[in-house]
């Protein structure tokens, strides 16, 4: 089944780049500098940021379904960040590198049908799987050890 990986919209975030420290605090979030070269994943570019680079961590709402399943989590956001990622069968560097992710399968209503944990590496075989479900209209991934939302899934 071929799937698409798509990172969050860049325009949504470029009112936020550049901001001061103060102004981004108003807002409830804050500036980080990547000190290493994973651990510091972009969502809209759906990379882990460069060593030195600026992101912005801020809440967002990722599933806003009107159902028991609405959430935000915080995100990374590189201040970097020019385009929106989309990866088509195959798996961003992001998701690809991390030890845990939990994928969520969500019917068109918004409603939770099904969850599994899955290496990175082994991601792509989940995502088919999950997709192959004619009730699951998208899929989340998610970062298993914070919960950070990492990307939406659907079918292409």
């Amino acid at each position: 089944m071929s799937f698409k990986i798509s990172g969050l919209p860049v325009d949504e975030f470029r009112p936020l780049f550049g901001l001061g420290d103060a102004e981004l605090a108003a807002l409830g979030a804050v500036r980080y500098t990547a000190t290493t070269p994973i651990g510091f994943p972009c969502r809209v570019t759906l990379r882990d940021a460069a060593v030195g680079q600026t992101l912005l961590l801020l809440n967002y709402q990722h599933q806003s379904a009107d159902t028991p399943y609405r959430s935000s989590h915080a995100i990374f956001v590189s201040e970097a960040a020019q385009e929106t990622a989309v990866a088509v069968n195959s798996l961003p560097q992001c998701l690809a590198v991390r030890p845990q992710i939990s994928l969520q399968a969500f019917d068109a209503a918004g409603m939770m049908t099904a969850a599994e944990l899955s290496p990175g590496a082994d991601l792509a075989a989940v995502i088919e799987r999950l997709l192959a479900d004619p009730q699951v209209a998208y899929l989340h991934a998610h970062n298993a050890g914070r919960g950070c939302f990492a990307a939406r899934i659907d079918r292409n």
